[in-house]
């Protein structure tokens, strides 16, 4: 397969992995380095090896385990995966760690890697940052591989087995089977089928699915917000489904939509998973710095906690060990059940609102219609020279000061809380942006807040 190149895009490289450019910013040569960097952090035993299902994934994988066996390395291989899975072959096999090919929701010129820790959940950033000074102290060109040494071996392990069965045991899988609930499902082309069909035929759903070959021919725009799924919403009316379920390549994260055809988004995924473990599990739940305030009032009405971490998994996981939380995940459809794996997962999502669904006469439009009522708008500034280092911070303590009504953290940018609403304003780990997330009662007031701190950030 031949790959355009995309010179203006650099390889994003950081402490939760790396992402770019297949054949232009991120070459097999690339993916080498930082895996034989990776392999060095480790302790000994085999490493896992998974992918999503782009085309460029075969040859990552083929490279990936060839270098990883000659360095010693025994490579546990689970082909086509979706990245919880892989978190949940890590644990279960008593790997070192392993590694997902995967860009994630990025579109399909884009592949990348993802780590995993021992314990089967994404790595820590302070063990990221060692990975990222091994790549970054590795001499140019291949890595050497010692003469003599001798070879791994790689075995090829499916954990889609062992996936259902994890997912189906935080549910009441008699009640989901009495339901029968019709599903309608887009798997966007990616890992998302090899675990879905499986645990909804398990579950005695009747279902429908979409993009369920995983072959990475992405038939719109991977990452599953409105806009990329326009053309998809109205199938779920048309096959009489009772629920629309959609997936991002890697299957880590959900949005749903209702019988007729209404986006209710990523945001509400949390939620509804929260309120239905809540009601069966109280105790903490953790959620990011830029997630929706529903899952927090929904804590509240339950008398538990809901502690915030930065944005990223590898910190909401860390807050979820430290409080000892029943669930945790972030506002972009990723569910955290420390009762399957430690890392974000769709399946979850999906059998925690089928779980819910079956508890009584509730459908999916009574479900979205009692979460708390809140709009979120999102924005993104240009850093332009003038906004940078100093002056950046400068411009968030205009924005602090704009806002006397607010309760202010800087856990991560700047987060300001009041009655009815919140604000956040990070710098891009990535791009050259600031993007500023506002949520309130109502989009005017959303809106309000996020003009009110664009001004204020532009002095």
């Amino acid at each position: 397969m031949s790959h355009p190149t995309f010179p203006d895009e650099p390889l994003i490289v950081s402490v939760s992995g790396l992402r770019g450019v297949v054949a232009a910013s991120l070459t097999t040569d690339v993916a080498v380095r930082y895996v034989h960097a990776f392999a060095a952090t480790l302790p000994p035993g085999p490493i896992v090896i998974g992918r999503d299902g782009r085309q460029s994934g075969p040859a990552l994988a083929f490279a990936l385990a060839d270098h990883l066996t000659r360095l010693g390395r025994d490579v546990i291989d689970c082909g086509l995966a979706a990245t919880p899975t892989i978190g949940i072959v890590v644990r279960d096999r008593g790997a070192a760690g392993g590694i997902q090919i995967s860009a994630s929701h990025n579109p399909a010129r884009y592949n990348g890697l993802k780590l995993f820790s021992s314990a089967g959940r994404v790595l820590t950033a302070a063990a990221g940052r060692e990975v990222l000074t091994h790549y970054e102290a590795l001499p140019p060109g291949l890595p050497p591989i010692s003469a003599g040494a001798a070879c791994g071996r790689t075995t090829s392990w499916d954990g889609t087995a062992a996936h259902v069965r994890l997912v189906a045991a935080i549910v009441d899988v008699g009640a989901i089977r009495r339901r029968r609930p019709r599903v309608w499902l887009d798997s966007g082309h990616g890992a998302g089928s090899r675990v879905a069909r499986p645990l909804l035929e398990h579950l005695g759903c009747e279902i429908v699915i979409e993009g369920g070959t995983p072959d990475g021919l992405f038939a719109h725009e991977p990452e599953p917000t409105a806009a990329n799924l326009a053309g998809l919403l109205p199938l779920i009316r048309r096959h009489s489904a009772d629920v629309g379920f959609f997936q991002d390549p890697d299957a880590d994260r959900l949005a749903i939509a209702t019988a007729d055809g209404r986006y209710i988004g990523e945001e509400a995924t949390l939620a509804l998973a929260v309120e239905g473990v809540l009601a069966k599990t109280p105790g903490p739940v953790v959620v990011n710095c830029s997630t929706s305030g529903m899952t927090a009032a929904i804590a509240a009405r339950h008398g538990v906690t809901c502690r915030v971490s930065k944005v990223g998994e590898a910190n909401v996981v860390d807050e979820m060990l430290a409080c000892g939380a029943v669930l945790g995940g972030e506002g972009n459809g990723g569910v955290i059940d420390p009762r399957v794996v430690l890392v974000r997962d769709s399946f979850v999502g999906m059998a925690l609102v089928l779980d819910r669904l079956a508890a009584g006469t509730e459908t999916i439009e009574s479900l979205a219609a009692a979460l708390p009522s809140m709009v979120m708008v999102k924005t993104k500034i240009d850093l332009s020279p003038d906004l940078r280092g100093p002056a950046l911070a400068a411009g968030l303590g205009r924005i602090e000061r704009a806002f006397p009504e607010a309760t202010a953290s800087h856990l991560d940018g700047l987060r300001l809380d009041w009655t009815g609403g919140w604000l956040l304003v990070r710098a891009s780990n990535t791009e050259p942006i600031v993007r500023i997330v506002a949520e309130a009662c109502d989009s005017a007031l959303a809106d309000a807040a996020i003009a009110r701190a664009a001004a204020a950030l532009r002095g």
